[in-house]
């Protein structure tokens, strides 16, 4: 039940019945119509703005319009108690009481879906996140734009979109070469007692690469390591099943599972690339010529060669971008390309990348081979989830750990959980950087939005356990004559936003409104909870050691929503704290 969107529906209602009447004259839209909860300075429920919106094409003023249609609104709605008009012409809607009793029951009747915007129309998606080179374990900079995919991932699924999760393997490339060399050498070190050359600066140092090593030795005894070139393919594919089982292990711990991984290595064997340039040569979106030197370069170190380049700039990029090498190999963007194109070959309706804060200027090339190859704008979203720095005792916080000189997300896990790892890491948009304070995701304190939301879930499950109710079951009430004080409906009308924040965190891919929406949720609730030291009327448990009906759908209600944000979110909710 979105109050909003049945509020709208009814105001355009009553100005299309005007205008047909020849009382008032409309706009081909009504965009820009809206409806909202008003500042708490106005004794009020609802606001729109439709009076400002409408008044341009009505030769008036906003508040005489308003005040022309506050009447006409009101006589159509038997649940207003009153209707006022504010400056500049906002109309300002009290309810009758009996209308959140009503709210109230309808939340609470529909609680897995509410929330879920309905009319919306139900796309399918594909998120790729994380992606990170399989060479070894994920550390903090993987972490937030993996909770950050999964998340908007989770948001879309709930509001009944169908999504697929995906990881694209880079197990193509120099890097891999000399990903294989490093576990090699490590074989030898483990295997032949050599020293592990730890001055190449091409080799992967860490220590994780020795149990890379040793898992290899003990599950391939036919295999020998006497010559790297004899048995490098072969151990390209154990390597990288390997870091895969890392990552995918490092991936569990956070809670997050792809659907799909899609191997480089396969895309490149099977003329994928090739393929792509054929598509893109029938279609003159490539030419052979010469590009400038990038900003930054020295121009007399820069030797202009003419390169096979996409016309990206018809596509609103800065300058064409180069698809093959001097040596005739094909660049990275080439083989993305092609990725890309596997993608869209498959028929989503949206492609969603998260990228890390370091891709950010690589968005316009890929956005514009998408539209080249799927013929549409705006197919490819590209989200870029920014730096984290760690904090401990008010300083960046470093950690000396034996498998490199990164933190690990087993790292930060085992120092303050999954819950906060998850919560925090989603606390602020993804493209401004979070301080992620160890310190302060440990305080069982308001100042800890986690501890704070899930305090407040566990109070509620508290005086449900007091009379012996199961927070999870359905609570039968025939009669919901029920009568709200200011208070209480102070917190209504916070629930009434919920399936605006799941909107906005659907429609934009800004799922970091979810927790912050939580924490205003939370922090109302427990403004309540405290008036029940002073006032015993505002008590949840009575004289009578019972809970009242309206109390209890009251609480059963704000429990529904703390829950399923939750879920979205990857969080638990414990039963007490």
């Amino acid at each position: 039940m979105n109050i909003f969107e049945l509020y709208l529906d009814k105001i355009k209602s009553v100005i299309v019945d005007l205008n047909k009447n020849n009382k008032l004259e409309i706009p081909e839209s009504f965009n820009g119509i809206n409806a909202e909860i008003p500042p708490p300075k106005f004794d009020c429920d609802i606001s729109t703005n439709v009076a400002m919106v409408l008044s341009k094409i009505n030769k008036t003023s906003p508040l005489q319009l308003a005040e022309k249609l506050a009447p006409e609104i009101k006589n159509n709605d038997s649940e207003i108690e009153t209707i006022s008009v504010a400056k500049p012409g906002f109309i300002n809607i009290k309810f009758k009481p009996s209308y959140w009793s009503n709210f109230i029951k309808s939340i609470t009747d529909n609680a897995d879906s509410f929330g879920i915007n309905d009319k919306e129309k139900k796309n399918n998606y594909l998120v790729e996140f994380v992606s990170a080179n399989p060479t070894g374990p994920l550390h903090v900079g993987h972490c937030r734009g993996a909770i950050l995919g999964d998340v908007i991932s989770n948001v879309l699924i709930f509001n009944k979109h169908k999504v697929t999760k995906e990881y694209y393997v880079n197990d193509y490339g120099n890097q891999i070469i000399n990903f294989t060399k490093s576990v090699y050498f490590r074989i030898r070190e483990v295997h032949f007692k050599e020293t592990f050359p730890e001055d190449n600066p091409d080799l992967y140092p860490g220590d994780y690469l020795i149990d890379f090593a040793k898992n290899i030795i003990s599950n391939n005894s036919d295999l020998k390591f006497d010559n790297f070139d004899e048995i490098r393919d072969k151990l390209t594919v154990l390597s990288i099943e390997q870091a895969l089982l890392l990552i995918k292990n490092n991936l569990n711990s956070l809670g997050i599972k792809h659907d799909n991984f899609v191997s480089e290595k396969n895309i490149v064997l099977n003329n994928e690339v090739e393929s792509v340039i054929d598509f893109l040569e029938k279609n003159n979106f490539i030419y052979k010529g010469k590009i400038k030197a990038p900003a930054g370069e020295d121009n007399k170190d820069w030797v202009e060669r003419e390169q096979l380049l996409f016309k990206s700039t018809e596509f609103g990029d800065d300058k064409d971008r180069a698809l093959q090498k001097s040596d005739g190999t094909w660049t990275y963007f080439a083989s993305d390309v092609a990725y890309h194109k596997n993608k869209v070959d498959r028929n989503f309706d949206y492609l969603i990348n998260i990228l890390g804060a370091d891709h950010a200027g690589y968005i316009k090339r890929i956005t514009s081979s998408v539209e080249a190859l799927s013929g549409k704008k705006d197919t490819l979203i590209c989200k870029i989830s920014q730096l984290v720095k760690l904090i401990k005792d008010n300083k960046p916080f470093k950690m000396s750990k034996r498998k490199g000189d990164y933190i690990t997300v087993d790292d930060l896990i085992e120092e303050v959980g999954r819950d906060a790892t998850r919560f925090i890491m989603l606390n602020r948009s993804s493209d401004v950087e979070l301080d992620f304070d160890f310190d302060a995701v440990k305080e069982k304190s308001k100042d800890n939005p986690l501890y704070y939301v899930q305090y407040c879930y566990a109070r509620i499950s508290s005086v449900f356990k007091h009379i012996d109710k199961d927070l999870n079951s359905k609570i039968e009430l025939y009669d919901f004559n029920f009568e709200y004080s200011n208070d209480e409906i102070k917190i209504l009308k916070k629930l009434s936003e919920w399936p605006k924040c799941i909107d906005a965190a659907s429609t934009k891919l800004e799922p970091h409104r979810i927790p912050v929406y939580l924490y205003d949720l939370a922090s109302e609730f427990h403004s309540y909870w405290n008036l029940g030291k002073q006032f015993p009327e505002k008590r949840f448990i009575n004289d009578q050691k019972t809970v009242s009906p309206d109390k209890l759908i009251f609480l059963k209600a704000i429990s529904n929503v703390i829950k399923t944000g939750m879920d979205i979110v990857g969080v638990d909710t414990p039963n007490q704290m």
